[in-house]
């Protein structure tokens, strides 16, 4: 048995797998490119290591994609056939990612909650319960779980990030933005902790500010996987459309949200579809982009990872014409919904399905039927997570809906009368 870079017990014999434990760690905590391939090391060089096998089966379910989830299954299979003689720590972890696998998100969070307050070194495990939370809409627990391992991370920048998150996303902003400043200044290659401050100075209108910030440390985001890389942009991209500068917006989207993503990955395609969204709600035109994203979004229609993201999704297939796709993805939301672990079903029924109704509407321009659909669950839209910054858009297309649904209902008066 050795011991990890946090100083855990990992059992295994082999330095060369915990070499590659370390660098995972490092890696899922800087949302380094790299993550996959030093796991993968590890399960090379110890096939009878239980951790490495749940720590690949973790970051796969982390690409919320099909593809990726076949290839959980066999990794957890692995990790179960190798649990003899492993730490309570270790078992805790594996049963975690294995509920998480499975849908059973109440019991992952449980889960990750035990390993939190017995084992508050391990930050890979705050780090996906935070994740949960944060689909779930939870950010006072999303705080609270980082909150409560600071006494034993006090020198960890990382864990400093996870908290600033939290507390701006509970609106403590002066302290999320002190602890997001000093994570950098620790450690300047922190992209999470950027990305705190970056939430604070847009929550606060510091626009010239907070393009300075994020452009000065731009540089450091080239080791960055796809999903950092392309979101931190995208938050520069929404102060410069606080600017009113669409001719920027719109060339970052080509050369760093949507030029840099990785096509087929969830979280790139969500960022670039808020973009061109938000875009259009300030009447730009976005000429083809959305026929050019919406061929990479058939693989999304019965996926339904997150109800946050099909919103996304469905909409981008309504403005790109994709009449078919969409009603497709429709019923196959409502099927999930009826199958999906019962925890998470009332999100799915009560919020998701009509939120999707709505959105849809106003892509195909029925903003009457938009304003109807969004009205009621636009106040528990923070149920299915996503962040502040994220969740303001549906409101703006509420907003819209109902400015657009007055002014046809007036034209129409009109027309009525001058018949008359």
């Amino acid at each position: 048995m050795l011991k990890d870079a946090q100083g855990l017990d990992v059992t295994t014999d082999s330095p060369e797998a915990i070499a590659a434990i370390n660098q995972f760690i490092d890696q899922s905590l800087s949302y380094g490119k790299d993550a996959e391939t030093v796991i993968l090391k590890g399960v090379k060089a110890d096939p009878g290591c239980a951790m490495v096998y749940a720590y690949a089966a973790a970051y796969y379910l982390t690409q919320e994609n099909a593809q990726a989830w076949k290839q959980v299954r066999p990794l957890l299979k692995a990790a179960q056939c190798n649990l003899v003689g492993i730490t309570k720590r270790e078992r805790l972890y594996i049963q975690a990612i294995a509920a998480w696998a499975m849908g059973a998100i109440d019991q992952a969070i449980a889960l990750h909650e035990e390993i939190a307050r017995n084992y508050p070194r391990d930050l890979i495990s705050v780090q996906q319960g935070q994740y949960h939370y944060f689909y779930l809409g939870d950010k006072e627990r999303l705080l609270n779980i980082a909150q409560q391992v600071l006494r034993a991370n006090q020198e960890n920048h990382y864990l400093y990030g996870m908290v600033a998150f939290g507390l701006e996303q509970c609106h403590q902003l002066e302290k999320a933005e002190a602890m997001g400043r000093k994570a950098t200044a620790i450690n300047r290659r922190d992209p999470w902790a950027h990305h705190a401050v970056a939430h604070v100075m847009e929550t606060q209108g510091r626009v010239d500010e907070g393009i300075a910030w994020m452009e000065s440390l731009a540089d450091t985001w080239e080791n960055c996987n796809s999903m950092l890389y392309t979101h931190n942009w995208w938050h520069i991209a929404l102060y410069y459309l606080e600017r009113g500068d669409a001719q920027k917006v719109l060339s970052l989207y080509d050369t760093h949200v949507w030029g840099k993503a990785r096509k087929e990955s969830p979280k790139d395609q969500v960022g670039a579809i808020a973009l061109l969204l938000r875009l259009e709600l300030r009447g730009v035109d976005v000429g083809d982009r959305w026929q050019n994203l919406s061929d990479y979004l058939y693989a999304r229609i019965d996926e339904h990872a997150l109800p946050f993201q099909d919103l996304h999704y469905i909409y981008a297939l309504a403005r790109a014409r994709k009449s078919d796709w969409v009603n497709q993805m429709q019923r196959s939301m409502q099927n999930h919904a009826l199958m999906v672990n019962p925890y998470l079903r009332q999100n799915w029924l009560e919020i998701a399905i009509p939120a999707a109704r709505g959105m849809v509407a106003h892509a195909q321009g029925d903003y009457s039927t938009a304003k109807f659909q969004l009205k009621t669950v636009l106040p528990l839209l923070h149920r299915i997570g996503g962040s502040h910054a994220q969740r303001v858009l549906f409101e703006q297309i509420y907003r819209d809906a109902l400015w657009r649904s007055e002014k046809q209902s007036q034209m129409y008066a009109i027309a009525v009368s001058t018949r008359g």
